[in-house]
């Protein structure tokens, strides 16, 4: 596959999962609204911090309310992770090597974009509930998913894709993860009370695990929370398991079928797939999760950065694209 082609679909799964957790974020966050005492301001800086361009808002806006929250990270084109502008890429992505791409997945991202547009014509986000919207747009990803899980050959093409859209929800879940654990909780008081157990629960429903916690755990435990979305060999969402389908990913792509590693991205994946898959729980803690966090967002970095290096940068012109996190 040449490395230009092979590049638009890494990035194309890369655009729609952001996008997609933009738009289960936003949903979780005004369902939390709901159960909120009447007394506790809603929080919308969190949903900003999960997203990493705290910086940048600040500079656009004097205050995390609601309507510019939800338009700076919907539909701001002025904001490169914004779902406006990830839809955006993914669609010229998808375009341009629109004859490696099955019909009904052109035709299905091109609806895609005409959602967000329409949503722009409509300013949704300044709808007193905007959430049928997201969970529409939510719902298209989803189908998009769908429709090459059952229509696409696994080869190399289908890894690329795979392997964008792994390591783009393995960085959003780490993010998620971190915010909560230093943003959401307004004081050390309500650890433990109702309050903290909302906010919890918002969390495991923002990567749609809280059915699935509580059939493996039970109860609600902060320390469980951070096991399973961050070592969890079976959730889907867990960092552990989106690395691990990252390097299987890899492998695919090499053809190397004997283990170990033939080049620099294979390594980079393997030993932190490693540190995660021999990592206790009670060590991160130890550790200090936001610390353990970043060093991971770090890594994780890092390793796209080679795979760029190893796929798309050393054969044919190719059209580059940054990595905006």
């Amino acid at each position: 596959m040449l490395s230009r082609v092979a590049n638009h679909i890494y990035w194309l799964g890369r655009y729609l999962e952001r996008a997609e957790n933009y738009a289960r974020f936003i949903d979780v966050n005004f369902n939390l609204m709901q159960d909120l005492p009447v007394d506790l301001k809603e929080q919308w800086q969190p949903l900003v911090a999960a997203t990493g361009d705290w910086d940048l808002f600040i500079s656009k806006n004097q205050k995390f309310e609601k309507n510019e929250v939800l338009y700076f990270l919907a539909f701001d084109l002025e904001n490169p992770n914004s779902m406006l502008s990830a839809i955006s890429r993914a669609r010229e992505n998808a375009r341009i090597i629109r004859e490696n791409l099955s019909k009904e997945t052109w035709e299905k991202t091109n609806q895609l974009y005409m959602m967000m547009q329409e949503g722009v014509e409509k300013k949704v986000w300044k709808k007193v509930d905007p959430r049928p919207f997201f969970e529409k747009v939510k719902n298209q990803i989803l189908l998009i998913y769908g429709i090459a899980d059952s229509s696409v050959a696994r080869v190399e093409g289908w890894y690329f894709r795979q392997l964008g859209q792994f390591l783009e929800r393995a960085d959003k879940t780490s993010r998620i993860l971190d915010v909560k654990y230093h943003i959401l909780l307004p004081s050390g008081q309500d650890v433990g009370t109702p309050l903290d157990f909302l906010h919890w629960m918002a969390l495991l429903k923002s990567v749609t695990g809280f059915n699935t916690y509580r059939r493996v755990y039970g109860n609600i435990d902060p320390s469980n929370v951070v096991e399973f979305l961050v070592l969890n060999k079976y959730f889907p969402r867990s960092i552990y398991y989106c690395l691990k389908e990252a390097e299987s990913c890899l492998h695919h792509i090499s053809g190397n079928k004997d283990g170990g590693f033939i080049n620099p991205a294979e390594k980079a994946a393997g030993e932190l797939r490693s540190h995660l898959e021999f990592a206790e729980v009670g060590e991160i803690i130890d550790y200090g999760l936001h610390e353990y966090l970043d060093n991971l967002q770090i890594k994780m970095n890092k390793l796209s950065d080679l795979i760029d290096s190893t796929y798309f940068r050393l054969r044919d012109n190719f059209i580059s694209q940054n990595q905006d996190q």
